[in-house]
């Protein structure tokens, strides 16, 4: 089996899942227990957490509060932050980010939502035209998950900043972490990450805090993680991302580069005459996303899969409707919503995969049609 549905989810790293093991054997102890079993495994838990801090140059910057994935580190962000006025965010955001933004109506805050480009993008112009003097939180996705388009969120929350020095601004960098260069500026208060994007497991993520930022608890109970969010640490879990995350960052540049010729090498390869390109050319280069117009993409996705070949048809998060809300929202219609198939790769993708996972494209689509016609 070709997987290229890595942007759902990847394979767990086999070495980071050995290395940890000594916290489902001998290092299995609550890390808020006052014995030595717990000192150690909290000792243990705070070095990986200055491990995955230092991996965005933020030790001594930010702090990092685990939580049990990205979905969660969105929702804290936001609930604990746009408590007031209005909060400005985008079309082409993760449900984690645009469904927790709208519940925000039901409490007494405006969401404002600007528009994103055709590639999945939005323009620093579009953010500031909403942000106002009761801007309480601004956020706006790194790398957008259906298109793999890169949102320059310096240059955004720079100038959120100058316009409103007291908006939080935040951004869902589950597509980004460990994926393409990025050290946070002082702009940036709230980064999320998810561990299963990069060889961890699932159930494991985190929210990078600026120090100094006022942050509630989405999780109240034993005061863990300093107290911004109780209950017992995934000890396992945050080793798997720690150690895998170790791994990725070791190769980042390496792997950007090689994935990005790989990328261009699987469009190139496919059929110009069914295949039509919504992912921008300058953006993640873990990410392909193309139309097959007119045709049904969830068909060709099972037909893929008989055949060998895994794909994702845009967010699994929001796979329950006929066409995608992000892809939607960048102004496509019906025919090429239809045919939506993204294509999102890991470091251990291979050019032969890349080869042969065109080749089943191209003769997939082309049944299709002929049974279709």
């Amino acid at each position: 089996m070709i997987y290229f549905d890595n942007a759902a989810t990847t394979r767990p790293d086999g070495e980071a899942l050995q290395k940890a093991a000594q916290f489902t054997t001998e290092l299995y102890f609550n890390p808020s227990a006052k014995y030595g079993g717990g000192f150690a495994v909290s000792k243990q838990m705070n070095a990986m957490r200055e491990a995955l801090l230092a991996h965005l140059n933020a030790v001594g910057k930010y702090d990092l509060i685990f939580t049990s994935c990205g979905t969660e580190a969105d929702n804290q962000a936001i609930f604990s932050c746009g408590k007031r006025g209005n909060v400005v965010t985008t079309a082409g955001e993760h449900a984690a980010v645009y469904s927790a933004c709208n519940e925000l109506k039901n409490r007494g805050v405006e969401p404002r939502f600007a528009p994103v480009e055709r590639d999945g993008s939005v323009k620093i112009e579009s953010i500031l035209s909403l942000v106002d003097e009761k801007t309480s939180l601004v956020s706006v996705v790194h790398v957008n998950n259906e298109t793999g388009a890169v949102n320059d969120i310096a240059a955004i929350a720079k100038a959120v900043k100058a316009k409103n020095p007291r908006t939080v601004f935040h951004s869902d960098g589950v597509q980004a972490f460990g994926k393409i260069p990025f050290a946070p500026p002082p702009e940036v208060d709230l980064y999320s990450v998810s561990a299963h994007k990069i060889g961890g497991l699932k159930g494991t993520g985190g929210l990078f805090k600026r120090k100094g930022l006022a942050l509630s608890p989405h999780i109240y109970g034993g005061g863990q993680e300093n107290g911004q969010r109780s209950g017992t640490e995934n000890t396992f879990g945050i080793a798997v991302f720690a150690y895998a995350a170790e791994k990725k960052f070791k190769t980042l540049k390496e792997d950007e580069i090689r994935l990005k010729t790989y990328r261009e090498m699987l469009f190139s390869a496919l059929d110009g005459e069914i295949f039509v390109r919504l992912s921008p050319e300058n953006g993640s280069p873990y990410l392909l996303t193309v139309s097959a117009v007119g045709m049904r993409g969830e068909v060709l996705e099972r037909m893929l899969w008989d055949r060998g070949l895994c794909v994702g048809t845009g967010s699994a998060c929001s796979s329950k409707h006929r066409f995608s809300r992000v892809m939607t929202a960048c102004g496509y219609g019906e025919r090429v919503l239809d045919g939506v198939l993204r294509m999102s790769f890991s470091p251990a993708t291979t050019e032969e995969e890349i080869k042969e996972a065109a080749a089943l494209l191209n003769s997939t689509a082309k049944e299709f049609q002929r049974n279709t016609n």
